[in-house]
């Protein structure tokens, strides 16, 4: 099984302030600083140099742009982007991330009414397939307390 799956899981306030603290910063580091960088050379050399009129923040923004791209668009090294759909996982592999998953979910009381409602769809449809006479689908109502199974259980037993 793979194990250099990572999930980035964003809860609550923290997980929305780490959210927007790594935009921020891709935002800096990819946008804004060689923006700047960009403005503050042109602007040198506009007044050092040649007679160019100055440019802000923002048209230094787009100058990097276009120095980036024109950088992919005309290096000899071409850029490859493979796209490509991944492996399927074998059955014992989607039982054991499903399982792990489950363990996961076990404290969130939504996700675990979330995964009863979709068990009782999954077992309405299959008796829903099955065709078995005498047995209408309407009659059937899911289980919505794990201890009600239990007890029905104990009870067949004991029979």
């Amino acid at each position: 099984m793979k194990k250099n799956i990572n999930i980035i899981q964003v809860k609550g306030f923290r997980g929305i302030l780490y959210l927007v603290f790594m935009g921020c910063c891709f935002a800096a580091g990819f946008g804004w600083f060689p923006g700047w960088s960009c403005m503050k050379l042109w602007n040198f050399a506009a007044s050092h140099w040649i007679q160019i009129p100055q440019i802000g923040i923002f048209q230094g923004i787009l100058l990097w742009g276009i120095i980036a791209a024109s950088y992919f668009t005309f290096r000899k090294d071409k850029l490859v982007v493979c796209m490509k759909s991944s492996e399927g996982l074998s059955e014992e592999e989607l039982r054991s991330v499903f399982a792990d998953m489950k363990k996961q979910i076990k404290d969130d009381a939504f996700l675990k009414s979330m995964m009863k409602a979709h068990e009782a769809e999954l077992r309405i449809k299959n008796l829903s397939e099955m065709n078995i006479p005498g047995v209408d689908i309407k009659d059937i109502k899911p289980v919505s307390n794990s201890n009600a199974n239990n007890k029905t259980a104990e009870k067949a037993e004991t029979k």
